[in-house]
């Protein structure tokens, strides 16, 4: 969240405990000056003036789940439901989402297509054909690709796997659709929809369903347009404190105008131990399985490193590197986001797809990257170069300023290397280039001849004078 949204609830938080202070302990409020200020203190020190895990990037990422219900009979009916990855850069990777609910009657699904439910569970109650599951709490899982044609409903089959709004949005969508029986009369719209959501996913958190206007279809290759009964939304949002452990993903820099390389801080994401990491071609006795990641100084999966390469009149150019240390995943769908204020200038990318990323921004100083295939092993790697303009305004070499501002790595936030360390411009060199001494030699040297023929004109003067 942005800072504006942690002032408001540092400020909410501070009120509600004044309210509370002031009534409940009978302090005068002359005297809770004092301590409103004291309260807070100790909350930015101790760390209750946080974000709820979203970030200034991507501010409406979020899946969305819609429950449409197309169609009505007695005592049962048909639902569509689309599950959309509205994220600008955060996939569902495999093995993907596993959407899970809780019913409120006795409900059961008789038909699904474009999906499955993992349990058919208890159908005892049922004679002749049973329903296809009879769990209180199903979970559905995506079909694979090529599920048989007569199992497919349009955006099903995927394996659970949904690309971003912002790289792919064709692939951003799932479907599938159920026959439910048992279920209550349609005037009662409470006891229609089930309860507790989830997406089976590390990290997400689904909220209460809620009613929207009718969902709308197109048929007839659009020359018709068909309308749901009933709709509701169900929206998911992804907390990175809930979702991971450690960081996926560090980044390195280095500069041409700098014999620095600063490597991705020791521990970055974890640090070495027996079992931990693996060696390529090290061999595990069974049972053991290796470790997937390899042995390296930051233990991370994933390493970007951000190279200034060049500069010439008007023009600088970067190199971007991603290393996969992740022996045994590869990454197909791979993509990293970059905040820099001169993505605002870029020129031409090689060797990668572009995408700027301006969302509600005045300046679009964040951008998207993605590419080929991002195998494991000793080809894990993955290269692509940016060529930007400089703006005078706003362009330096000093203070670090060629350096990347923040990294995400796949919706994951990259660890940056200490500030302090970043390669830097040698003092020897000037901002235009030009060797120091090559100027200050000749005007010591000019000095020193001017000194010398003031000291012997000065001599001279004061021997005409005595004679």
């Amino acid at each position: 969240m942005s800072l504006f949204f942690s002032s408001r609830r540092l400020f909410l938080v501070v009120q509600s405990l004044h309210f509370l202070l002031l009534h409940a302990f009978k302090l005068r409020p002359e005297r809770f000056i004092c301590h409103r200020l004291k309260l807070i203190m100790f909350l930015l020190l101790t760390g209750l003036w946080i974000t709820d895990g979203q970030n200034t990037v991507d501010l409406d990422g979020n899946v969305t789940i819609t429950w449409d219900i197309v169609r009505w009979q007695d005592h049962s009916y048909d639902a569509l439901v689309t599950i959309t990855n509205f994220h600008l850069y955060r996939h569902i990777e495999s093995p993907g989402w596993r959407l899970s609910w809780t019913w409120k009657g006795d409900e059961v699904v008789w038909q699904i297509s474009g999906a499955e439910a993992a349990e058919q569970g208890n159908c005892s109650r049922f004679m002749g054909d049973l329903p296809h599951s009879c769990e209180k709490t199903p979970e559905v899982i995506d079909l694979l690709p090529g599920a048989p044609y007569d199992m497919q409903v349009a955006n099903c089959c995927k394996g659970g796997v949904l690309s971003s709004k912002g790289q792919d949005p064709l692939h951003s969508q799932a479907s599938f659709q159920m026959n439910i029986g048992e279920s209550p009369k349609i005037s009662d719209h409470d006891m229609i929809i089930p309860k507790n959501f989830s997406l089976g996913l590390a990290g997400y958190t689904c909220g209460s369903p809620f009613l929207v206007r009718p969902s709308k279809f197109t048929a007839d290759n659009g020359r018709r347009h068909l309308q749901a009964l009933i709709s509701w939304k169900i929206r998911c949002l992804y907390s990175p404190l809930v979702g991971s452990t450690s960081p996926s993903c560090c980044v390195s820099l280095s500069a041409f105008y700098s014999e620095t390389i600063l490597d991705c801080a020791e521990c970055s994401c974890g640090c070495q131990g027996a079992g931990i990491c693996s060696s390529i071609g090290e061999s595990w006795p069974l049972p053991y399985s290796p470790p997937v990641v390899r042995c390296t100084r930051h233990m991370c999966p994933i390493r970007v490193h951000w190279h200034v390469k060049s500069s010439s009149r008007g023009y600088w150019r970067v190199e971007v590197t991603i290393w996969n240390f992740n022996l045994v995943k590869n990454y197909t769908n791979w993509n990293l986001v970059v905040q820099h204020p001169s993505l605002d200038s870029v020129v031409q990318v090689f060797s990668s797809e572009y995408k700027p990323l301006s969302q509600r921004r005045m300046i679009n100083d964040t951008g998207l990257f993605w590419g080929s295939k991002l195998q494991s092993g000793e080809n894990g790697v993955v290269q692509t170069e940016v060529l930007l303009r400089k703006d005078p305004n706003i362009f330096t070499f000093k203070g670090g300023w060629t350096f990347p501002r923040k990294v995400y790595f796949n919706g994951d936030e990259c660890v940056m290397p200490p500030r302090g360390g970043y390669p830097r411009l040698p003092k020897r060199k000037v901002s235009d280039g030009l060797d120091i001494s090559l100027i200050l030699l000749p005007l010591c040297l000019l000095s020193f001849f001017l000194s010398f023929i003031w000291a012997f004109a000065l001599r001279q003067r004061r021997s005409e004078r005595e004679d």
